[in-house]
């Protein structure tokens, strides 16, 4: 029976699926964050790389790879909230339908500050919403990533990455995986690699994952330069972006993902993470 992947295949994760190659038995769509956790959920794919709120929310149901995830410690660059006043004064925050996460992590870091501006549904680049008389516009993956650097770009030789400015053209830019850290201290676990309890991946699979990460890790400049021709961004933005990125859920991500599920799904089912890898995978530095 063929195994059904379906990948969000945005460039944070280029480093795992770009060099991925499918075993036999098993096939793969693509899309965004919205649709494959509906076709997770609705059984059109077996495994996918969700977003880590549907994760916690279908806990019940889900379990996640023990050793995979889309993670940052400080600023992810590519979920951010775009606005032109302060936070505090923000009336309508335009939200992407693309993202379950970020939408829920926008709104534990509302409620954290004791603010309920009305949250609308638009799509469109940040400046055309914000002209259009949005007080803030959410955005995700890499149209985000190219509408920060559009704001805060370009950078110089001199530009120093702590001391990135965060404003430009009348416009700030909030980055959502760096305000949880100011909160918390932890890592932001955007998507875990997940499946249904009752169908697991094939080990064939796992392994292949496994060895396209070791190659795509270890080969992040060439990554990089691929994507940045993609994305019209210069290499060693692309790469700044992706050396950010936690892979392998490690403890302390497990640790900033419980207390997002705490915060933002209380009273969730417990959290369950299968198919622990071996040994010999470890050694080998999957």
């Amino acid at each position: 029976m063929t195994y059904r992947a379906g990948w969000i295949h945005y460039t944070n994760v280029a480093p795992i699926l770009d060099a991925l190659t499918l075993p036999p038995g098993v096939t793969a769509i693509t899309g965004v964050p919205t649709q494959m956790n509906a076709a997770l959920l609705t059984g059109e794919v077996d495994i996918a790389n969700i977003s880590a709120v549907e994760f916690i929310r279908h806990a019940d149901t889900l379990e996640a790879l023990p050793d995979f995830s889309v993670a940052v410690l400080g600023p992810v660059y590519s979920v951010n909230l775009f606005h032109r006043g302060p936070v505090e004064g923000l009336g309508r925050i335009a939200l992407t339908a693309q993202s379950a996460m970020s939408v829920a992590l926008l709104e534990v870091l509302l409620r954290e500050r004791g603010l309920s501006p009305t949250l609308e549904r638009a799509e469109g680049e940040a400046e055309t919403l914000l002209a259009q008389g949005f007080d803030g516009v959410l955005r995700i993956g890499d149209s985000a990533l190219k509408e920060w650097y559009g704001v805060v770009g370009p950078f110089t030789e001199q530009t120093i990455v702590p001391e990135i400015p965060q404003t430009g053209r009348g416009i700030t830019v909030t980055d959502l995986a760096e305000e949880w850290f100011y909160l918390t201290g932890r890592p932001f676990v955007f998507a875990v690699w997940a499946y249904r309890k009752d169908n697991p991946p094939p080990p064939a699979l796992l392994s292949e994952m496994r060895r396209a990460r070791r190659h795509g890790l270890g080969s992040l400049g060439e990554v990089a330069r691929q994507h940045a021709h993609k994305l019209g961004l210069p290499a060693d933005v692309v790469q700044h972006y992706l050396w950010n990125f936690r892979y392998h859920l490690e403890e302390a991500d497990r640790l900033g993902l419980s207390e997002f599920a705490a915060r933002a799904v209380p009273g969730h089912a417990p959290l369950q993470f299968g198919l622990h890898p071996s040994e010999d995978v470890l050694r080998a530095g999957s």
